[in-house]
């Protein structure tokens, strides 16, 4: 068996870590891609915003625990919900 060689070995790891590249999370909005998890973050903050209303509305916004950790975790949700319903 011949060893192979350096250029060969780092050719075949480069080609093993660039697969995942063949397809970008864009869409197209009027002409111009964005990525998608920009449009999750976006619609995850304005959901978060509803809840906050929402709870303030219910008078239940003092039960949620630190409000500092709660609406930042929140916006973590939501944007992961969104990317794995719709961009999935």
């Amino acid at each position: 068996m011949k060893p192979i060689r350096h250029s060969q070995a780092a050719f075949t790891g480069l080609c093993l870590l660039l697969t995942g590249c063949g397809h970008a999370p864009n869409i197209d909005i009027i002409g111009s891609f964005f990525p998608v998890w920009m449009l999750c973050l976006a619609i995850a903050i304005a959901l978060s915003f509803v809840v906050r209303v929402f709870l303030v509305r219910l008078k239940m916004e003092s039960e949620v625990g630190p409000l500092a950790l709660f609406y930042p975790c929140s916006v973590i949700f939501f944007t992961s919900l969104m990317w794995l319903i719709f961009f999935r």
